[in-house]
């Protein structure tokens, strides 16, 4: 049976297969160190986990609206107003299966066949995946660490063509942790205005920030640039609900409309119950986000410094979500690795410690690792780690 070309082209995960590979290692018995997770490893809060139960003891768990039940989409524009004071209404906000569901219907209702997506690289795995499933091509331009992994003005304009309809902005981004400043979006914007681009605003980790520095959208800038963002979030990581599947868009109401109106084929509507929880999740205080955001703080300080006085190790330090992005191309090279993808299969075969290779996020010099672990799990990798440069050193 001949598979349809949209899925010969598509590039297996490489987060999911680190995990596959280490789940088989514990499967095995060895104690394996994960540190590809892209979730935190807390648990929902307990209070989101009460209307879970009260929606299902009174019956909630028929089909909704496409979009959303009307209260948890009232609850995302009031978050949205009191966050990054935006004005959205009900009918600009839809309420998907996911962020990578809003997401992906968002590329499906935007790109033609050939139309160009502007994709900053390092780049979270399924964003280019993604643009190829819409018809869609991606453009990727490389961030360098000498700019924190981010884009510049001149690094956009010139990678806009006649075909280009968007640019995606991760920020804090997965898998660097790096953050644009107002300052830096500000310059972006009158790129994306001097072009006639969408923004595509990922703002998942927009909870998870460690610096005096706020975290600012495109869409809060001006009127114009309001117009042209489509803000994508949810609560899978501000509220450690990934398993939930809730996330949203918020944008021009004819974009939503179409969203809502693909929705309405593929998902029918998100999870019933999934949505009052999410509902509790925006409706209650942010005490619980909060402390979840400052041990992530925590493990991010101590962790960090265990992994920079590595040899051969160097690593600009994130201003947000959960990831590290060290450049470990002279580590693997000293230890006499053709290159980094066999130093981190070699990590995980002899010292248990799963990492993600960057070549999966565009960038072949680095790994991701996630400190959505314990801080002792985090002490052990920095030890095991250690001891295999020390071991392979030539």
């Amino acid at each position: 049976m001949e598979l349809a070309n949209r899925v010969q082209t598509l590039t297996p995960s490489s987060t999911l297969a680190i995990t596959a590979k280490a789940k088989a290692l514990k499967q095995e018995g060895h104690d394996v160190i994960g540190l590809g997770a892209g979730e935190p490893d807390f648990n929902t809060p307990e209070y989101i986990l009460k209307a879970a139960k009260q929606a299902m003891d009174e019956g909630l768990t028929k089909y909704t609206p496409s979009g959303g039940i009307p209260e948890l989409r009232k609850a995302v524009a009031d978050k949205l107003k009191k966050d990054q004071e935006l004005e959205y209404n009900e009918n600009q906000i839809i309420v998907t299966t996911g962020a990578k569901h809003a997401l992906f219907t968002l590329f499906q209702v935007l790109l033609n066949p050939g139309d160009e997506v502007v994709i900053p690289a390092p780049y979270w795995v399924s964003y280019p995946e993604q643009v190829k499933l819409a018809g869609g091509k991606p453009v990727f331009v490389k961030a360098g660490e000498e700019n924190e992994f981010k884009i510049t003005p001149d690094q956009l304009r010139d990678a806009v063509t006649s075909r280009t309809k968007a640019v995606i902005i991760n920020s804090p981004s997965n898998p660097t942790g790096m953050m644009y400043t107002r300052e830096e979006l500000e310059k972006l914007g009158e790129v994306v205005r001097e072009k006639d681009l969408l923004v595509v605003s990922d703002e998942i980790y927009e909870k998870l920030v460690y610096t005096e520095d706020p975290h600012v959208s495109m869409a809060q800038l001006s009127d114009d640039l309001y117009g042209r963002t489509i803000v994508i979030n949810g609560v899978s990581k501000s509220h450690s609900m990934t398993g939930w599947r809730i996330g949203y868009a918020a944008g021009p109401g004819e974009i939503i409309k179409a969203m809502t109106s693909l929705a309405s084929h593929s998902t029918s509507n998100p999870t019933s119950i999934a949505q009052h929880a999410a509902l509790a999740a925006y409706s209650g205080g942010e005490d619980e986000v909060m402390k979840m955001r400052d041990a992530f703080r925590e493990r991010l300080d101590v962790f960090y410094e265990r992994l920079v006085n590595l040899p051969g190790i160097s690593c600009e330090k994130p201003k947000g979500a959960f990831y590290l992005f060290p450049n470990v191309k002279e580590a693997a090279s000293n230890c006499g690795f053709r290159d980094v993808d066999a130093f981190v299969e070699a990590l995980l075969e002899e010292e248990k410690v799963a990492l993600v290779p960057g070549s999966g996020f565009g960038s072949e010099n680095n790994v991701r690792l996630s400190y959505a672990t314990s801080m002792d799990n985090l002490n052990k990798a920095a030890d095991r780690i250690e001891k295999f440069l020390k071991t392979h050193h030539k």
